[in-house]
């Protein structure tokens, strides 16, 4: 049991690292993915606010003369447009006025407020385009390896002709996005994390559970217990049908063993009857009865009997044994099932003559030939009978009949007995299988001539079944190919 636990134990574990494998692969993968969009989507508001913050500035200053002296602006107070130095925020502002002399132009905030040459402010695309009255916005790294945004957006005259630009600057995030966002998506990771780990151990255990049930009942049959049973999950097909099939496995292994059991225990019982007998009978010879020239041919015609009983037994069973391991030696060839009907019947009609009864014969068909062995196909005829002659009371009769069917011939056996009640037809081809226990036992009956009958006529690739009704008698019919269609 130990071992079914830890091969059980590592495969839960199994299924617990691979679904959190798998979903915190897929959750990293989500996440980059996010992280990327989510540090677009803010650059991309960034520059639209950044813009649309020089568009109003530009806007603020049309047809207004540049002063000489600039006076400091603060966004919060920005009823009253005016010239930007810097912003009151961490954004920075400048605004350059045309045309550009050949000296320096201070830089917004963002850069520290350097001087630039404006032969080199000219190169940057966002310059150039807003000098051809586009606004334009740009990201580049300075001092290093800080991120910065600029916005340029002309100023344009009522005329059209552009007096100036205003170039906004703000910092951008080292790390993509703001302090507050990197918490949130990383709480928003690890969270996601924890539930993928709840979730993989949840889906691991509704698989593992079922397999762990499965282990156990395996266990159990292998330790004799052949009632066990496997649970059956009916959410996972897979795992139901697992079980189910199962299930079915251990309730044949129980028929076969019951089978079994019953078996060894007609067999026993078969065999101990006879042997009493005989031992009985040397016994009573070894008491004297042996020099009793009258009384000892009784006894040995007695023992006699039981020793053809036994061998008759120990043959059938060789039959049983050998069809079950398909070892059965046939010798098929064309024969003709007629004939060897009128043979048999011929050669019972005397002994059913002396119990009061007649056997009769119904349809010929020679030109219809079975691929058959003529000895096991004799000992079929024989079999069904001698069971026929066993059922039919004194007065009745036993009709024997062939007829043509399909692509073979049928040949019924039909008595007018008892009949056989309909609980019991199911089964009457299970060995050692009786309607009328009492009845075979004083008959000396092994109940084993359906079932050898089945096993030859199944080897002979032919089918067999049996039909009564209570009171009416009972019909058993074989069907055999004809020549012709058997390959």
């Amino acid at each position: 049991m130990r071992f079914v636990d830890k091969t059980m134990q590592s495969i839960r574990a199994r299924l617990s690292l691979n679904t959190l494998l798998v979903l915190a692969l897929g959750m990293t993968l989500a996440a980059v993915l996010a992280w990327q969009a989510v540090a677009a989507l803010y650059v991309d508001t960034q520059r639209d606010n950044l813009l649309a913050q020089a568009k109003l500035l530009a806007a603020a200053l049309q047809d207004e003369p540049l002063p000489a002296n600039p006076q400091p602006y603060s966004q919060a107070s920005n009823l009253a447009p005016g010239i930007h130095t810097r912003l009151l925020t961490e954004n920075g502002a400048v605004v350059v006025g045309l045309p550009l002399a050949d000296a320096t132009v201070q830089m917004p905030e963002a850069e520290q407020n350097a001087l630039l040459p404006t032969s080199e402010l000219l190169q940057r695309p966002e310059v150039d385009s807003a000098l051809g009255g586009t606004p334009a916005t740009a990201v580049r790294r300075v001092f290093g390896n800080q991120r910065v945004l600029y916005a340029a957006a002309p100023i344009q005259a009522d005329t059209g002709q552009i007096t100036g630009i205003v170039y906004l600057a703000t910092p951008l995030p080292a790390a993509g996005l703001p302090a507050n966002l990197l918490l949130q998506l990383l709480g928003a990771v690890l969270l996601a994390v924890l539930l993928a780990t709840l979730a993989g151990n949840y889906l691991a255990r509704q698989i593992a559970k079922p397999l762990e049930g499965l282990a156990h009942a395996a266990q159990s049959i292998a330790s004799g217990n052949l009632k066990a049973q496997a649970p059956t999950d009916d959410r996972i097909a897979e795992l139901h049908d697992l079980g189910q099939t199962f299930n079915d496995m251990a309730a044949s292994l129980r028929q076969s063993d019951e089978a079994k059991k019953a078996f060894i225990a007609d067999v026993t019982h078969e065999l101990r009857t006879p042997l009493t007998v005989i031992k009985g009978t040397i016994e009573t010879l070894e008491d004297g009865a042996l020099d009793d020239l009258e009384g000892r041919g009784a006894l040995l015609a007695s023992m006699q009997r039981e020793t053809d009983r036994l061998i008759r037994l120990v043959n059938e069973l060789l039959v049983l044994t050998r069809a079950d391991a398909d070892a059965l030696q046939l010798e098929l060839r064309p024969l003709d099932l007629g004939a060897l009907v009128q043979e048999r019947c011929e050669l019972f009609s005397s002994l059913a003559t002396r119990q009061g009864i007649t056997i009769s014969r119904a349809g010929y068909y020679p030109a219809l030939q079975v691929l058959a062995d003529p000895d096991r196909l004799s000992q079929v005829l024989d079999n069904l009978l001698d069971n026929a002659m066993r059922h039919a009371p004194p007065g009745m009769g036993i009709t024997v009949e062939i007829t043509e069917s399909g692509a073979g011939v049928e040949c019924s056996v039909r008595d007018q007995g008892a009949g056989i009640p309909s609980a019991h037809l199911p089964f009457i081809f299970e060995r050692f299988y009786r309607v009328d226990k009492s009845r075979n036992r004083i008959s000396g009956g092994t109940g084993l001539g359906l079932a050898i009958a089945k096993a030859l006529i199944q080897a002979m690739r032919g089918r067999i079944w049996a039909q009564s009704v209570e009171g009416q008698g009972t019909t058993i019919t074989f069907w055999l190919p004809v020549e012709s269609n058997v390959s």
